[in-house]
């Protein structure tokens, strides 16, 4: 396995991208106030195995201090391997050498395991922020990431 960077337009950080929105439309089951928006400044990680890209992940700058965790998607023949947990770490890392000390990422209250996956890597649940402050299935977490020595 092997996490690499890849700009945007990557064909298949587009192809995880467009399956994870696919996924989340039908887990939402068509709820109200669902709204993607895409933002250009989002740098993604892809898990490469046996050449082909499994999954991703994006971090944007929310500002100096704050990044944000986005479109992290992993196939669904590529989940239970803890590819997720090494993603989201990576996520962290990248983060990390960007200069920011927070980490946040927002999920739907209908994504249990997302909700388990950031509970269990040390994420609190936060108030809701940004695009998210008045969608009522969103869930926003954050987590302080180490001070370098």
């Amino acid at each position: 396995m092997l996490i690499e960077a890849r700009p945007a337009i990557d064909p298949e950080i587009a192809a995880l991208v467009t399956a994870q929105q696919r996924e989340v439309r039908e887990a939402d089951g068509g709820l109200d106030g669902q709204v993607t928006v895409t933002h250009d400044d989002i740098r993604y990680l892809a898990v490469v195995v046996n050449g082909r890209a499994v999954a991703c992940g994006g971090l944007q700058s929310i500002d100096a201090a704050t990044g944000e965790v986005k479109r992290m998607y992993v196939r669904p023949a590529s989940r239970g391997r803890g590819i997720a947990r090494q993603l989201l770490a990576a996520l962290e890392e990248l983060a990390f050498r960007q200069g920011h000390s927070v980490v946040c990422l927002e999920t739907g209250t209908y994504l249990p395991a997302a909700i388990g996956l950031c509970t269990s890597c040390g994420y609190d649940r936060i108030p809701a922020y940004g695009e998210y402050v008045h969608n009522p299935y969103s869930v926003c977490f954050a987590k302080r990431l180490p001070v370098a020595a």
